[in-house]
């Protein structure tokens, strides 16, 4: 499970992605088949998709934004 950078650079989101599923096959290939790979949120699921994602993040599209109060006491 991993999730990208907070950037809007798309390359530095997908050679996160990346770097997973090449983790992944490599650990296949030394005898454990992992059935999942979950990477992606709302703001860059498409790539992980292209990236090979089979599990995805996507929240705030379901719920809308986080409310990023600094001290959780003030709600």
């Amino acid at each position: 499970m991993t999730m990208a950078p907070f950037s809007d650079d798309e390359k530095v989101i997908r050679q996160s992605f990346s770097d997973l599923r090449k983790l992944k096959d490599e650990i296949y290939l030394n005898g454990f088949d992992l059935s999942e790979l979950s990477m992606g949120m709302t703001n860059d699921y498409e790539i992980a998709i292209e990236e090979g994602a089979t599990m995805l993040r996507i929240g705030s599209a379901i719920f809308g934004q986080r409310n990023t109060l600094k001290d959780w006491r003030q709600s």
